[in-house]
């Protein structure tokens, strides 16, 4: 089952693709676990579940810079507050450093959305650049914050 708030226009308007329905959820949820290798310059979808329902779905992608990968997250608002975000965005932090040769991570988001700022910020990701009317999405100009970590700032186990 898929609690993803993916057919929810309000958390849509700060992600890449339109709000999802019934009729096409599941279809769109399968096609992103599809891609599920970082190999060979593809991205890597992965769902967090708790209790059998996906509760969110992270993306990480290696970038044209060597040794850098982008990740990209969301998280059903149902639940908001419990850690579930912050856990999950730590330990693919975590992952990604350790099994891959990674130098940095960085993170994308409109400056609109202030639940993605706050979790980049509470995984020790640093706030480095606010590019204004950088980015064309859903026929208006959007502002967008990096954040960025390196390997080297990753808390130790």
């Amino acid at each position: 089952s898929i609690l993803l708030d993916a057919d929810n226009d309000a958390t849509c308007k700060y992600l890449l693709y339109d709000s999802w329905d019934e009729s096409n959820k599941e279809e769109h949820f399968t096609n992103l676990l599809i891609k599920s290798d970082l190999e060979n310059d593809r991205a890597v979808n992965l769902a967090v579940s708790l209790n059998d329902k996906v509760i969110g779905v992270f993306h990480a992608w290696f970038t044209e810079m060597k040794q850098m990968i982008e990740v990209g997250f969301s998280f059903s608002k149902e639940f908001d507050g419990k850690g579930y975000a912050t856990e999950s965005l730590f330990a693919m932090l975590e992952y990604l450093f350790k099994n891959y040769e990674v130098h940095r991570i960085q993170a994308v988001c409109d400056d609109r959305n202030i639940a993605s700022e706050k979790l980049c910020l509470r995984v020790g990701m640093r706030k480095e650049a606010h590019f204004i009317k950088d980015y064309w999405s859903r026929g208006e100009w959007t502002s967008s914050f990096v954040f960025g970590m390196v390997k080297s700032e990753m808390p130790a186990e």
